[in-house]
């Protein structure tokens, strides 16, 4: 399967992986905010508890050290969070790496790292955090992959199911969806069916 699936969901709780662990879901980034470093270990264990045994892949944001002790296999990480991360220990630790991008400043300091994949955002206005990037829109995604070519593109923000195909054909590799989902009033069925419009697009 490639890495990361078509399908990205990104959630804030060890429930939300279980939920979409038992859907079937692929890949699942665990996004929890203001953790300190007990609770990132506990929250990342947990949840690796969950996917341990299954074809899930989690995804771990942020809280590198907890991703490394807890052995994890899969990080992502924010500009802010790439500045104080040691990518020496990352590697050694045999974890792959995300890295979310904005602007050409962010795609170059993000190819420094030699990620696994880059994701750029927000490629709509999306609600749940105020962002200080302008949507980015889908055109940027044809032109940032052709800048990064064989290394996946993530596309992220605001992004919902209908838009999808369109998303794809603009050179995404994956889509991470957050709201679509998760503030869904029938989230499973969303599920099924991103996994549904994934499985007809591979």
């Amino acid at each position: 399967m490639p890495y990361p699936d078509k399908f990205y969901p990104v959630v804030d709780s060890v429930a939300w992986v279980e939920r979409l662990t038992r859907l079937g879901v692929g890949t699942i980034q665990l996004r929890a905010k203001e953790l300190d470093d007990g609770q990132a270990l506990q929250i990342v264990s947990d949840a690796l508890d969950f996917t341990r045994g299954t074809p899930t892949k989690l995804v771990v944001n942020d809280y590198w050290r907890a991703a490394i002790v807890a052995g994890a296999q899969h990080l992502h990480l924010g500009q802010e969070d790439l500045v104080g991360a040691d990518l020496g220990e990352i590697r050694k630790a045999g974890l792959t790496l995300g890295i979310s991008t904005h602007d050409d400043e962010e795609l170059a300091t993000a190819l420094r790292a030699n990620p696994d994949y880059i994701a750029l955002g927000p490629i709509f206005p999306t609600t749940l955090k105020s962002m200080r990037f302008a949507p980015q829109g889908i055109p940027k995604l044809t032109e940032w992959k052709k800048r990064i070519g064989n290394i996946p593109l993530v596309a992220i923000g605001g992004i919902k199911l209908e838009q999808a195909a369109d998303i794809f054909a603009a050179g995404a590799d994956s889509i991470a969806v957050v709201s679509d989902v998760t503030q869904n009033a029938d989230p499973d069925a969303r599920v099924r069916a991103w996994l549904g419009q994934n499985a007809e697009a591979a």
